[in-house]
């Protein structure tokens, strides 16, 4: 990783120690009004017995975890964490809760049967990286459930988020023009659901490993 990627992600999690504090409340609002609906509707998608959470920030998603799936959830900041983890105890909850960056991954290979992030993927630094250690962790049948805001497809409103981003970046660390979509499909997926909500800023992505792709860039780097 290079030095500017690294002092990024530093930037990024002291961000999110500051505002763990009053994290809730700030979204509350946002919650409200729709990520509160489409959360439940993206972990409904949650298969097989390994489960990780990337970005568990202050445990929102927590109430909906499957039942009787080993839950492991990381997150950059101790601060957050912590907030997860004893929302997590006064739930009842057995969770492994760990400090982790997303773009360097704690896991052995193919370790997990679903990866699971909610607005994690405007603030990572370096967001294809990041999806291609989640698609090392992934299991050849893993499946990637991400719910995350993008930058709108119409033309004017797009290019206000263009012209909007540094102000927004500096103020609280998300992007809010990524396209996290075709990121998505860099890092070496195949989306096999994608639905749209709020003008088609918000998006739950349902994906899988793209074998195919990967083994023509295995052939490609063959000696």
């Amino acid at each position: 990783m290079s030095r500017n990627l690294i002092s990024e992600t530093r930037r990024e999690q002291k961000r999110y120690d500051d505002k763990a504090r009053w994290y809730d409340f700030a979204e509350w609002p946002m919650e409200a009004l729709a990520f509160g609906r489409l959360r439940p509707r993206l972990w409904r998608a949650v298969t097989g017995a390994w489960v990780l959470e990337v970005g568990v920030g202050t445990g929102r998603n927590l109430p909906h975890y499957p039942q009787g799936a080993r839950m492991v959830a990381v997150d950059l900041s101790p601060a957050m964490l912590r907030r997860a983890a004893r929302k997590a105890a006064r739930r009842g909850q057995h969770v492994d809760f760990l400090l982790a960056d997303a773009e360097r991954l704690p896991f052995r290979d193919a370790a997990f049967d679903t990866v699971v992030a909610t607005c994690v993927f405007c603030s990572v630094p370096d967001p294809v990286g990041g999806l291609r250690e989640v698609l090392r962790v992934s299991s050849p049948e893993g499946r990637l459930l991400l719910l995350e805001h993008v930058r709108a497809g119409n033309r004017v409103l797009g290019k206000i988020m263009d012209w909007l981003n540094p102000l927004v970046v500096w103020m609280g660390g998300e992007n809010i023009n990524r396209d996290t979509v075709g990121n998505v499909k860099v890092a070496g997926f195949t989306i096999e659901r994608e639905e749209s909500f709020g003008m088609k800023i918000l998006k739950l992505l349902n994906a899988r490993r793209d074998e195919g792709r990967m083994a023509r860039s295995r052939r490609k780097i063959r000696p």
